[in-house]
């Protein structure tokens, strides 16, 4: 079979999604054995090592699996969801008690890590959620998660920022469905806030046991609440 030869680059994308059609398309059914990685490569008209790298990217996307021995399989003909697929699809109280402990291994951090720049940060965010109180759910919603955002940033952390980052477009959606299916802000338009302030101070002060803390204590608040509905 001639899969057609690749252009210059990016090589491994090309081949990976040229494979992944084959796949994909009903060409190598599941149980099906790959060709070896030098007729790979000549019919792709790419190195031995970019064929490696291709099936490597398949077999991480759980399309096929290689076995000792005796070479490539396919096991599936659709990709496993990815990550952000699997965050919108998940139960919430299920992405919250990941994010808990995402979070406050971030707060944790930031009371250690936390510069003059982030301390002016997090004063800022707590001001723009306090001034969101007199603004509607949305706008409110957007300025809590915004603090969060700043707290995981102050951990200088860029794997727990981009993981924080995966999970702020499935809370924010469902974070104002909580607020108005239980109508928080009815009687405090300003929900949370205390909570919030004493996270804040206990990443000022370089406390990172009282500022996990008060994350866990908010996050558990919130669990509870998702808990209920």
């Amino acid at each position: 079979m001639s899969l057609g030869a690749l252009r210059p680059s990016p090589l491994v994308e090309q081949a990976t999604d040229r494979l992944r059609e084959q796949i994909t398309g009903g060409e190598w059914s599941v149980g099906t054995k790959l060709p070896g990685e030098t007729a790979l490569a000549k019919s792709l008209g790419v190195g031995r090592s970019t064929v490696r790298e291709a099936l490597r990217a398949l077999a991480g996307a759980g399309l096929v699996q290689a076995r000792q021995g005796s070479g490539v399989f396919v096991i599936a003909t659709r990709p496993r969801d990815d990550w952000s697929t699997q965050l919108r699809q998940a139960v919430i109280t299920d992405v919250y008690e990941v994010r808990m402990l995402v979070e406050v291994a971030a707060a944790q951090l930031a009371a250690q890590r936390r510069t003059d720049d982030d301390i002016a940060a997090l004063h800022g965010a707590l001001t723009r959620r306090r001034d969101a109180a007199d603004a509607g759910n949305a706008e409110f919603v957007a300025a809590d998660i915004a603090l969060h955002e700043h707290v995981v940033a102050a951990a200088h952390n860029p794997v727990l920022t981009g993981l924080f980052t995966e999970f702020v477009p499935v809370l924010r959606q469902r974070l104002l469905d909580l607020v108005e299916l239980l109508s928080l802000r009815f009687d405090d338009p300003n929900h949370g806030d205390e909570g919030h302030a004493v996270l804040v101070r206990a990443i000022v002060a370089g406390d990172a046991e009282a500022a996990g803390q008060a994350l866990r204590d908010e996050l558990t608040r919130t669990l509870a609440l998702l808990h209920s509905v």
